[in-house]
Order: structure tokens, then C-alpha cells, then sequence
């Protein structure tokens, strides 16, 4: 089946390092760190991360924190969740924007 995004390239993610491997370098260090236990859990970040890759609406980053998730031992009904704290956040988002609507409606019927 042809698709835009190829889940074979999240494999060759690291390949971005031929533009500028120093870059790559400081991005890769910087983004372990992150991943790793600290305040939060490992797993609680890849439930974190799983949540932001449904709201920016990346398949690759789905795909990887879906088993990421996974491995660090979540469960479905905790990866659900955190996909519908994502829906919630982003819905609520879009609402509230809502008002500056309703502001400009009133502004332009008056």
C-alpha cells in the first residue's frame, strides 16, 4: 500500500545527521535526556509523548511512542487516555477560540 509518510523512514530518523551532524549531535544528546527518568517516569514521558504526537498529528511519532508506551510497560487503557486527555486538550483549544469569534460577530453586528 502506497502512503504519504513510510514507516520504514522513521527507522533512518539518525540519517538526519548528514545535513549537520553537530547539530544532530546536540539534538539526540538533548532529546535522550529528556526521555530519561527523573520527576517523571520513562513511562509516564512516553505516555506524554504518545498524547503530543496525536495533537501535532505525526504518524512516525505515533508509531514510535506506541511502542515506546508499550515497553515501558502501559497499558492500553492508559494509552486510550492519554490519546483522549490529547483530543480534550486540542478540542478545548479549538472552543475557546471560539470567543474571539463571538467577539468579532458582536463588534461587526453592532
Amino acid at each position: 500500500m502506497e502512503t504519504y509518510y513510510k514507516p520504514e523512514d522513521l527507522a533512518k530518523f539518525g540519517n538526519i545527521a548528514e545535513g549537520s551532524q553537530p547539530l544532530a549531535d546536540a539534538f539526540f544528546s538533548y532529546y535522550g535526556q529528556v526521555f530519561e527518568d527523573g520527576a517523571l517516569s520513562a513511562r509516564e514521558k512516553a505516555l506524554i509523548a504518545l498524547a503530543v504526537a496525536h495533537t501535532v498529528q505525526c504518524p512516525y511519532c505515533i508509531d514510535a511512542y506506541t511502542s515506546e508506551s508499550l515497553e515501558k510497560g502501559a497499558d492500553l487503557e492508559q494509552m486510550t487516555e492519554a490519546v483522549h486527555v490529547a483530543c480534550a486538550i486540542r478540542g478545548g483549544a479549538s472552543l475557546v477560540h471560539g470567543v474571539q469569534m463571538l467577539e468579532h460577530a458582536k463588534a461587526k453586528m453592532m
